[in-house]
């Protein structure tokens, strides 16, 4: 887990957002318990109220479940709740990308043509 400090994303925002995408991803399985808090925050030389906001968050949008004296663990993901979470970042990304084009003078063709162009390169990895 890499933590900018200069990224000017909060720290357990972007605890929360890796986590996240490891779930979304299908790195982390249900019923997979997540580092504790303690060792987390140690690992990553944060505060423990830091790393507890982060799971916090997770919590609240339904990614994992806290077990009183054990910690938090990854709920089984409902795979048209997956879909949609996926289209949201889609489609904040494409925002993005929207507006880095009006800026950078593009027209709407020029960007259907950069879409499709990267669409169709092969995956690297």
């Amino acid at each position: 887990m890499k933590i900018l400090q200069n990224s000017g994303m909060p720290i357990y925002q972007q605890i929360a957002e890796q986590i996240k995408a490891e779930i979304l991803a299908g790195g982390r399985r249900q019923g997979e318990y997540l580092p504790s808090i303690r060792s987390l925050a140690k690992d990553l030389r944060i505060s423990v109220i830091t790393t507890m906001k982060a799971y916090e968050q997770l919590e609240a949008e339904g990614l994992v479940t806290a077990v009183p004296g054990k910690g938090f663990y990854v709920n089984a993901q409902d795979s048209q709740m997956l879909r949609e979470q996926h289209l949201r970042k889609v489609e904040e990304c494409l925002i993005e990308a929207i507006q880095a084009a009006k800026i950078a003078g593009m027209t709407q063709q020029e960007l259907c043509d950069t879409l499709k162009t990267l669409t169709e390169m092969p995956d690297e990895g």
